[in-house]
């Protein structure tokens, strides 16, 4: 039979979960069976063919179900269903799908996050379910605004991926990152061995410098934290961060988290003269997107129209 959406996908992929199966790669073999996949229909591969197409959709499955907060990740590549997932299946709902999902309110606040990926904060400013049907294509999109609403929602998964990532490092290699990321930003002259990290101790409450001329005449001064999500930075660390960089007669800064800010922190920044960027864990994973940082492409896909001026050029 055809290779099922990822829908339909949902409600056996989290069974599995349900008995103990650890990732969506174990899961494969057992919808297959389910849903009667032969092994041609099995090695069919997505456009770009770097996966295949069961895999693709039972991942996007996957992905959906813990955005909901049926599924949590330990660790990269091991999925564990939640007592939120097990209460579902304790209902028995004939199929889950997206507007089964968009009742709870981590998947709806995702879904409209994904739809406003330039928003300062990067986060939803409501708390109430989107109701009705989540889809990413309807009837009413141009196939331009269909290949927008698929492009930010893949760069929301994306983001979400890259954070979860960014918990795995360690606090020297998080640091070094940042300093790649200022670098592929243009800081330095994209020089990144105009970059460097201060000592693991005794550091001053200053993580890495990164020169923004040859010369080393002025410079910008990095504190980097990797924080849990509910762990924000508060106005004590900026401060203090800001009296590390008095310190150094510095007066450009930048801190980044993988959490987020306090306003404490925000309104403090505003009464002082140094120059100091906060960049939060969303706007820190959209920066990676942004400058490649992380990442690679996968495809690329061209939109061509018709050249007017061409043909308005052509003589007879």
């Amino acid at each position: 039979m055809p290779i099922p959406d990822y829908e339909t996908l949902m409600l056996p992929l989290l069974r599995l979960f349900a008995e103990g199966l650890p990732n969506v790669q174990s899961c494969i073999p057992k919808l297959r069976v389910q849903f009667n996949i032969t092994d041609e229909e099995a090695a069919e591969l997505i456009p770009s063919g770097t996966q295949t197409l069961l895999q693709n959709r039972a991942h996007w499955a996957r992905t959906y179900l813990a955005k909901a907060g049926l599924l949590t990740s330990p660790r990269r590549n091991l999925h564990v269903i939640t007592e939120l997932g097990r209460n579902v299946l304790a209902d028995e709902p004939v199929k889950i799908d997206n507007a089964y999902l968009a009742q709870f309110t981590n998947f709806s606040e995702w879904i409209e996050n994904s739809k406003a990926p330039g928003r300062e904060d990067y986060r939803a400013t409501s708390t109430e379910p989107v109701s009705g049907d989540v889809t990413l294509i309807d009837d009413s999109q141009t196939p331009e605004d269909a290949i927008e609403a698929a492009s930010t929602l893949l760069n929301a998964a994306l983001r979400d991926e890259l954070l979860a990532l960014l918990f795995q490092l360690s606090p020297q290699r998080f640091e070094r990152l940042i300093l790649d990321l200022l670098s592929a930003m243009g800081y330095g002259g994209g020089n990144i061995e105009r970059g460097s990290l201060t000592k693991a101790t005794g550091d001053g409450g200053i993580d890495g410098i990164i020169h923004e001329d040859a010369l080393g005449l002025d410079a910008v001064y990095i504190q980097a934290k990797r924080y849990a999500e509910d762990n924000r930075v508060g106005r004590p660390d900026v401060q203090r961060f800001i009296g590390s960089l008095t310190g150094e007669g510095a007066t450009k800064g930048v801190f980044v988290t993988t959490s987020d800010f306090s306003r404490e922190a925000h309104d403090y920044l505003r009464r002082v003269q140094h120059r100091v960027v906060l960049i939060n864990g969303q706007r820190l994973a959209q920066l990676m997107i942004l400058h490649g940082v992380g990442v690679r492409t996968r495809q690329t896909y061209l939109i061509r129209s018709v050249d007017e001026d061409y043909f308005a050029s052509v003589t007879p």
